[in-house]
């Protein structure tokens, strides 16, 4: 059943049960399952194998401790207790009180907390998991439900790194497609180049950008995300009742009165420059030689080392501002220690989430799912000029199933390299932006991606709830970039796509605008349940 339409039935089993159960561990147990089992053609015993080695591969890889997936584990973990020690010392909400005085509408929070995103574009992994804490004091005050933060910190994660050179997605994607290039003998570019050139072409990114602030500006949505929204703005609740990300032992945390600025912007502004500094030391010792480009320092940079080392750092800066809290008597140890526990509890979810999730990845690799969907890329006989919509579209739907983005591009990039080579060398560069345009979308979807796990243990929100609400929007950008790429296919245009990108956009604003309610109509409706 290796790489053949059945490997697709796990990772579909998977999803839909997730969306359908809203139970992600014992869904994507179903799917660890089924994978495992379709791979040993239902022998009992492989089966059981093949979940052992799945789960022991999180951890142990060729003999050696899997460090990368260990450091990540951690780090969520750091991050849980970071946020929980920070809210007790009253850091978040000083920093709350600050900010509603200058970002005093729902609109400005809402761009605000994509400004954010877009900054912090170094790697998706620290965006998901450190703009949803700083944004959330914000947004909570402004009656934005956890889905809508959820949606934006993701939105803004790997759709941003995807085309941001200087960080460790172009390190790896300026590698991938400097060896397309070459096998195909381009020497008119480099990867470097290749990679500056694509990026008015990646349409998902500024279609995914765009959408966002349309939604704030129309203060309106649709989707599964309205109902959050609008429980948000008429109780206050920005999670549902049903919400498991928060539990009542967080919610009882003291949380000090003499908290300030400091307490919440020195340990996140240290857990940036010491990730940061980590990211640029570990870079620049693993390069042989005199030659340390910057983009050859990110490229062998152990990016998640250092968000480990950063978030140590971050923590013990923490520790040492709750001592002072504790001298002044305002906090006590006791405080210390529940929040310690309650900030690593906050997280477990995510944690093992995130294991079951690395698992069926690897599983569905060794499936063959996205080998299969592949070779119908590569052996699709179709028009050129819908060849750029079509990989987007298959890029989607591989990360989808997959749940990897990186795995798509690593997959699909030579193979979009090889169809441009063999009918239309122009179509060459197009081709390889449908296929990261693609990867991002479909890893956007996916509520077995490891950035959608961790964009909603970011905003502390649940992966359901966070996928669901996401998906409409997300389809939405993706139905727009591929119009993109078929203007660009019928044109051979990348600016005349561009511009059918931003006209679309256009139309979905005045769209929304039209369906909006009328705010006198709103103001009566919240009066009325007040």
């Amino acid at each position: 059943m290796d790489n053949s339409f059945w490997s697709l039935i796990p990772p579909i089993l998977a999803i839909i049960m997730v969306l359908m159960t809203r139970r992600v561990l014992f869904s994507l147990g179903v799917g660890i399952a089924a994978s495992a089992l379709f791979i040993a053609n239902f022998n009992l015993g492989e089966t059981i194998y093949l979940i052992w080695e799945g789960v022991k591969g999180v951890f142990v890889d060729e003999g050696a401790l899997n460090s990368g997936n260990i450091f990540i584990l951690i780090f969520i973990l750091i991050l849980g207790v970071l946020t929980s020690l920070i809210n007790i010392m009253g850091g978040t909400r000083a920093f709350g009180d600050f900010m509603i005085k200058r970002v005093q509408t729902r609109v400005g929070a809402q761009i605000m907390t994509m400004i954010f995103g877009i900054i912090i574009f170094i790697d998706d992994y620290f965006n998901s998991l450190t703009v949803g804490q700083v944004a959330m004091p914000i947004t909570d005050k402004h009656k934005i439900s956890r889905a809508k933060l959820s949606y934006i910190v993701d939105s803004t994660s790997a759709p941003v790194s995807v085309i941001a050179p200087i960080s460790s997605w172009g390190a790896y994607i300026i590698g991938i497609l400097g060896t397309v290039l070459a096998t195909h003998n381009i020497t008119e570019y480099n990867g470097f180049s290749a990679f500056i050139e694509i990026i008015p072409m990646n349409f998902y990114v500024w279609a995914a950008l765009g959408v966002i602030l349309v939604i704030a500006l129309c203060k309106t949505d649709f989707g599964p995300m309205k109902k959050h929204e609008e429980r948000a703005q008429k109780t206050g609740k920005v999670l549902m009742e049903d919400n498991s990300v928060e539990d009542e032992a967080e919610k009882n945390l003291p949380v000090s009165k003499a908290g300030t600025l400091i307490d919440l912007i020195l340990p996140i502004a240290v857990l940036l420059v010491a990730t940061i500094a980590v990211i640029f030391w570990t870079g620049i010792n693993a390069l042989e030689g005199e030659d340390k480009a910057l983009m050859d320092i990110f490229g062998e940079a152990d990016v998640n080392y250092s968000l480990l080392v950063g978030g140590a750092i971050s923590l013990i800066v923490v520790f040492l501002m709750f001592i002072k809290h504790i001298i002044r008597d305002k906090l006590t140890g006791r405080s210390f220690v529940s929040g310690f526990v309650a900030g690593i509890k906050s997280m477990l979810p995510a944690f093992f989430i995130l294991i079951f999730a690395w698992t069926i990845v690897d599983l569905i690799e060794l499936l063959g799912t996205g080998n299969y969907l592949g070779g119908l890329v590569e052996s699709s006989n179709l028009s050129l000029t819908l060849l750029p919509m079509i990989v987007f579209t298959m890029a989607g739907f591989i990360a989808l199933a997959t749940g990897s983005s990186w795995g798509s591009f690593g997959l699909l990039l030579p193979i979009a390299g090889q169809i441009a080579a063999s009918t239309d060398i122009d179509l060459m560069l197009p081709m390889l932006a449908a296929v990261l345009a693609g990867s991002v979308f479909g890893d956007h979807c996916s509520p077995i991606s490891d950035t959608t796990i961790l964009s909603a243990a970011g905003s502390k929100v649940s992966v359901v709830d966070h996928v669901t609400t996401q998906i409409p929007y997300a389809f939405v950008a993706a139905l727009i970039s591929a119009v993109g790429y078929l203007i660009l296919g019928l044109t051979a245009s990348v600016w005349i796509g561009l511009v059918g990108v931003i006209i679309l956009l256009v139309a979905l604003f005045f769209i929304l605008q039209r369906t909006k309610i009328p705010e006198e109509e709103e103001n009566t409706e919240q009066k009325s349940i007040l």
